[in-house]
């Protein structure tokens, strides 16, 4: 029997993960049917362009559908420890916390590794499973932690808070 991993999310990262799955079903796999159609109306397959770059994206389709399925069949809700809201932080909380070397002052919100975003704006989204993530879990307001990266860097954590 296979091992099924489960997927770490919160309801916020679910529904998103829900709508992207809607939207490649019902409207990027369509339109790609389509310009399959159109561009083999075209003729000659072997030297067409268009032809190509519809298939490629149909398998990218697939492929991103096929990784939705899996996270929506093998999530788990993150649930938040009543015992730890305000006391330790926890996947959900927004941290801002500052590097001591630096002082440079940063805020990120700590999610499951399927809704990291580093990009995210305005709060970058980190991974639980990354090494400042890591790093952040289960310590509180005050404490110096050690984030393990090929260059180990001290930060200090300023405040912390679930997202409203």
């Amino acid at each position: 029997m296979p091992i099924v991993h489960k997927h770490p999310v919160t309801l916020e990262g679910l529904k998103t993960v829900q709508e992207e799955y809607r939207d490649l079903i019902d409207v990027q796999r369509p339109k790609n049917v389509e310009d399959l159609q159109a561009a083999r109306a075209q003729g000659d397959l072997s030297e067409n362009a268009d032809y190509d770059a519809a298939r490629t994206r149909q398998a990218q389709i697939e492929a991103r559908i096929a990784e939705l399925e899996d996270i929506i069949n093998n999530h788990v809700i993150i649930e938040v420890d009543s015992s730890k809201i305000g006391k330790k932080i926890f996947i959900g909380n927004i941290v801002t916390y500052h590097e001591i070397k630096t002082d440079e002052v940063m805020t990120v919100k700590i999610v499951g590794s399927i809704e990291a975003d580093p990009l995210a704006e305005p709060i970058p989204k980190i991974s639980n499973e990354c090494s400042l993530g890591k790093a952040l879990i289960d310590h509180t307001i005050g404490d110096r932690v050690t984030v393990e990266t090929d260059e180990p860097y001290e930060i200090m954590i300023d405040n912390f808070q679930v997202e409203k």
